[in-house]
């Protein structure tokens, strides 16, 4: 009974785990599982994980932002993002917000919501339409290594 016995307590512990922490659909499927079943269930985890990790460098690699290329892709955002105290009426008025200094992870965040029509605002909605993965890495290290400006000055 060793193994066995050891195997069936094991299972009923995780079972009351799972009861409490899973949905009932994933709950048919666990009272199944056996210790073996459940390790090569994490081991099949970890290896997905590495796997997304590893495809995902390249990626994150290729699209390293180049200040120099940025300022010269800026010219369109300039003329609401760098007048001090801007206020568009379009589609309603709110104060434009400034640029510089901005973390270059939040302004490719904020674009990619834009291209997508996550984030909801026909200009920028048009402009982030245009613009590549490459564009967007570029001018977020652009504005994020110019210095922070209020929006009143």
């Amino acid at each position: 009974m060793g193994d066995a016995g050891h195997r069936s307590n094991a299972s009923a512990f995780f079972g009351i785990i799972a009861r409490r922490a899973c949905p009932r659909a994933a709950l048919e499927r666990a009272s199944d599982y056996t210790m073996a079943d459940m390790k090569t269930s994490k081991i099949s985890g970890l290896i997905c994980a590495a796997l997304a990790m590893t495809s995902a460098l390249p990626a994150a690699a290729q699209n390293q932002g180049n200040a120099d290329a940025g300022r010269h892709k800026s010219s369109m955002c300039a003329g609401c993002h760098n007048i001090p105290g801007y206020k568009t009426a379009f589609p309603s008025v709110y104060s434009v917000p400034k640029l510089d200094g901005q973390h270059a992870p939040y302004i490719v965040s904020a674009l990619r919501a834009y291209k997508s029509g996550e984030r909801q605002h026909p200009s920028m909605r048009a402009i982030a339409a245009s613009l590549s993965d490459q564009d967007m890495a570029d001018l977020a290290a652009f504005y994020s290594n110019e210095p922070a400006k209020s929006a009143s000055r």
